[in-house]
């Protein structure tokens, strides 16, 4: 044998410990869910009876059971939460970075500052803004509410994520759950498009100047189209994020009334851990595994090729 060959061998039998037990935890357990969301496993005791796509026809049959009425509300209530959260997001981290690219006094505080938040975990993060949207009672505000009575908009009161009213399908009680999501993570952002405006050469700009551009000019037509690539690496990680988004609104709201902040993850943890209906759970698991899916592999395809083509 070879030494390139013996090198390789001994490569691949250090990855194999690992190869083999994310087969088995991760995989192995993706077919076992998929399994189990086409039986008619309902209750303690498992049923492995086939069932077919029965539990994917119920959820999504359209004004028939609780379940599928519910389940409806947490797909809209997913498609807004994400499409806000990652304006909110990309919209704040470029203006943030774009603000830090000016060279500013104490750039390394105002970094760790817009960072910091992204090494609290989502259970503290509900649990903090859960106090901070509190909205109290009459005679005792709490919150936000406390503070915009103490200067005198109590005009600007109200019920923040215990609010039941909405706009179409929109739930408006979804604001704040999005505001402290994106609190969280427009740090993350904000590093990619600072490392993104670092590596946009000088010559560039001055060039652009030269031909009579200004800043804003400057940054529409030279700097944010090289963004690009950034902004689309945001939107993927921050999207498959928010799809499968369970413990910051659990702790922060849960379902609410009227489902009004409800998600697949939180549906998917009361349908099999509270009411034991482990098919229909596996079934929303599998959903929430293909929505995500529909949005990390095509853009791992197009990275592919982008590295092939390179």
């Amino acid at each position: 044998m070879t030494h390139a060959r013996r090198e390789r061998w001994l490569a691949f039998l250090m990855v194999l410990p690992s190869i083999i037990l994310i087969a088995i935890f991760v995989y192995g357990f993706i077919g076992w869910t998929a399994r189990v969301s086409l039986s008619r496993w309902d209750g303690i005791r498992p049923d492995y009876t086939w069932a077919g796509l029965d539990n994917y026809k119920q959820l999504f049959a359209g004004g028939g059971s609780v379940a599928a009425r519910r389940f409806a509300i947490d797909l809209w209530n997913t498609f807004f939460f994400t499409l806000l959260f990652l304006a909110a997001c990309v919209v704040v981290g470029l203006l943030l970075a774009i603000l830090l690219d000016q060279k500013i006094k104490g750039e390394g505080i105002f970094r760790t500052i817009y960072l910091f938040p992204m090494a609290i975990s989502f259970v503290v993060t509900g649990v903090v803004w859960q106090w901070i949207f509190a909205p109290g009672t009459e005679t005792r505000l709490r919150g936000v509410n406390a503070l915009l009575h103490s200067v005198g908009l109590d005009a600007l009161r109200w019920g923040w994520y215990t609010d039941t009213s909405s706009i179409g399908p929109f739930h408006v009680a979804l604001i704040p759950v999005i505001i402290a999501a994106a609190w969280q993570l427009t740090g993350y952002t904000t590093a990619m498009y600072l490392a993104g405006l670092r590596a946009v050469p000088e010559e560039l700009r001055e060039a652009a100047r030269v031909d009579g551009a200004n800043e804003i000019g400057v940054y529409r037509h030279i700097i944010l189209p090289m963004l690009q690539p950034i902004t689309l690496s945001a939107l993927i990680v921050l999207g498959h994020i928010s799809l499968k988004i369970f413990d910051l609104i659990y702790t922060m709201t849960g379902r609410g009334t009227g489902f009004v902040t409800d998600v697949p993850g939180i549906f998917m943890f009361e349908t099999t851990f509270q009411g034991n209906h482990y098919a229909q759970g596996a079934t929303i698991s599998i959903i929430m595994l293909l929505t995500v899916t529909l949005v990390v592999v095509p853009y791992l395809i197009y990275s592919f090729r982008r590295e092939v083509e390179l």
